[in-house]
């Protein structure tokens, strides 16, 4: 079965590849995303790689996602196989999308493994190179299956991996064409140079580097932008159909102590107010819904300044979620006006401690004024999002939690019953999964009973309140998410006979005589960790810092870019 061509509404449209010159005669690259074409279609950095890669006059670039029919994947535009590509470009966001991307290749006949794939480039036998968060978080667990991946941002990379592809075509023997390349583009993470050597525990005892190699990479990223990222394509198919999407920055300063993002991607950069202005001018005429990805962590008068330009321009607002101390009139009122019935605030930590020791920078008070300012606009599904198993928990932190929960509800009740209809309140509560990177990547995942013993405790506790959800996520694939994010390349087995047959995970790590617990156990401070073949610049002595300071609820100040040297991210170059 062919795939059915969804309509496009945006001046790129998907005939792009046939406006230039015949198939036959360009570089053809396959744009794989292991998400159906509803999600993936709707994710921001995909389209923006689809419209960078299509820029080039003698390249096509063609979207292949995940099938849902069962059948071989192929592309949108042209709907050809994996195997007429000879180059195929992957982006992986999420630990989660491995055993994806590892079945699409398996169903478009691709050898998945990097070493099972013929020594010279090939239609079937292509070169792939992978990109994504996954990609400069922690390679190792898809370093077995790809030739090469780029550590850190596209846009600075992109252009020079373009021009060197298609100066070397017809493509030459794979590992001499790898080597040329990363001389050209250092951004560039080949697994095959470096050989990984394990104790009997799984503990990481040292990494050897073909000669001539870095011995680490250093991720790249982007310089701020005139115009920020937006939406390329919007299809009425895709998950987010008629929302144009607008990038705020880049990190985050807030330094929050769990999350993985806020030190990839440091240094922070937030763009100007001008070049996400500039961006609501590539908006397609028609479109007055609008989502702003990064608005929890965006400058309040930036911020103000940008609800006010939407709300003059008449558009709509969506958002994922919002800093509980991030909420201003301004913003209030374009919510108002965009008749947005669900927003989202996430305390994160239970607990007024918890929130100092995952470095959160929020208060009761915060979340209890943005909540009940929230439902004033005209929100009647307000969601907040708590984690559990977070490093030094106790029950005294679920039992102000529950306490919490319930202050929400009632300070959101006295708008609901202004306007006649109270606000349905749902909890989004979470595993904690310790990330690389983190000042947590020492801490160990949190057992299963537990993560199983605090949410039934939450469950006892909140079960009878009125107008009140939970949901989250199953405690046994957060487990294997932090295998996956915290794991190596000792696990292609795994995901390998995940992509072929599926079934129970814990069953396969016996067939394959690993120990899943050894993935998520307690780090060394003096340990070498599998995902430092990555430079991101931050010192390994400020993590360590970092995590006593978070056992003993000391607040770290937000980054100053300019004049702060913490973290060795923005060193001072005198």
């Amino acid at each position: 079965m062919r795939h059915q061509r969804p309509v496009n509404r945006n001046v790129h449209t998907e005939e792009i590849g046939s406006q230039k010159k015949k198939w036959r005669d360009l570089l053809p690259i396959g744009l794989l995303f292991p998400s159906p074409y509803r999600v993936g279609m709707s994710n921001l950095g995909f389209q923006l790689i689809y419209e960078l890669v299509n820029r080039h006059p003698d390249i096509v670039c063609e979207r292949i996602f995940s099938p849902e029919d069962g059948e071989p994947p192929r592309s949108i535009e042209s709907s050809r196989p994996l195997s007429d590509f000879p180059v195929l470009f992957c982006s992986i966001g999420f630990e989660q999308d491995l055993p994806g991307f590892l079945k699409m290749l398996l169903q478009g006949g691709v050898a998945p493994l990097a070493s099972s794939r013929h020594p010279e480039v090939s239609a079937g036998n292509p070169l792939i190179i992978a990109g994504g968060v996954v990609c400069f978080m922690n390679p190792e667990p898809l370093a077995p299956f790809v030739d090469a991946m780029v550590v850190g941002e596209a846009e600075p990379v992109l252009g020079g991996l373009l021009d060197f592809l298609l100066a070397s075509w017809p493509i030459i023997e794979r590992r001499e064409l790898l080597a040329r390349m990363v001389r050209i583009i250092p951004a560039l993470y080949v697994p095959w140079a470096y050989h990984f050597d394990f104790d009997g525990e799984g503990r990481l005892l040292d990494i050897q580097v073909e000669s001539g190699w870095p011995t680490r990479i250093k991720r790249i990223c982007a310089e701020a932008p005139q115009v920020a990222s937006h939406s390329q394509l919007l299809s009425p198919a895709a998950e987010f159909a008629n929302l144009f999407l607008v990038e705020l920055g880049r990190g985050c300063s807030r330094g929050c102590r769990f999350c993985a993002a806020g030190f990839i991607y440091r240094p922070p950069r937030l763009w100007s107010a001008e070049s996400i202005l500039a961006a609501f001018d590539r908006k397609p005429a028609g479109i007055d819904r609008v989502g702003l990805l990064g608005m929890e962590m965006a400058r309040k008068d930036d911020l103000a300044r940008v609800a006010g330009f939407l709300r003059g321009e008449g558009c709509l607002l969506s958002f994922s979620s919002l800093r509980a101390d991030a909420v201003t009139p301004e913003l209030l009122e374009l919510l108002a006006a965009s008749d947005l019935k669900t927003a989202a605030i996430a305390p994160d930590g239970p607990s007024e401690r918890l929130r100092r020791v995952i470095n959160k920078g929020i208060t009761e008070d915060d979340i209890l004024q943005s909540a009940e300012h929230l439902v004033a606009a005209g929100v009647t599904n307000l969601k907040l999002y708590f984690m559990i198993g977070l490093p030094s928990e106790t029950e005294e932190d679920l039992v102000e939690m529950v306490a919490l929960v319930r202050k929400v509800a009632q300070r959101v009740a006295v708008p609901g019953r202004a306007r006649g209809r109270l606000s349905t309140l749902t909890l989004s509560i979470n595993p904690f999964v310790p990330k690389p990177w983190t000042p947590f990547q020492f801490h160990p995942f949190a057992g299963l009973a537990e993560l199983k013993g605090a949410q039934d405790f939450l469950r006892r506790n909140l079960s009878g309140e009125p107008n009140l959800k939970m949901m989250g996520e199953k405690p046994e694939r957060a487990y294997l998410q932090a295998v996956l994010s915290r794991g190596d390349r000792r696990l292609a087995g795994v995901l390998m006979t995940l992509a072929e047959r599926g079934g129970n995970w814990r069953q396969i790590f016996k067939r394959v005589a690993l120990d899943p617990d050894s993935f998520c156990r307690r780090r060394g401070e003096k340990e070498l960790l599998p995902w430092e073949i990555i430079d991101h610049g931050v010192k390994r002595e400020y993590l360590i810092a970092e995590y006593h300071r978070s056992l003993k609820g000391l607040a770290t100040p937000p980054c100053q870019t300019e004049t702060c040297r913490r973290c060795g991210v923005c060193h001072d170059p005198s």
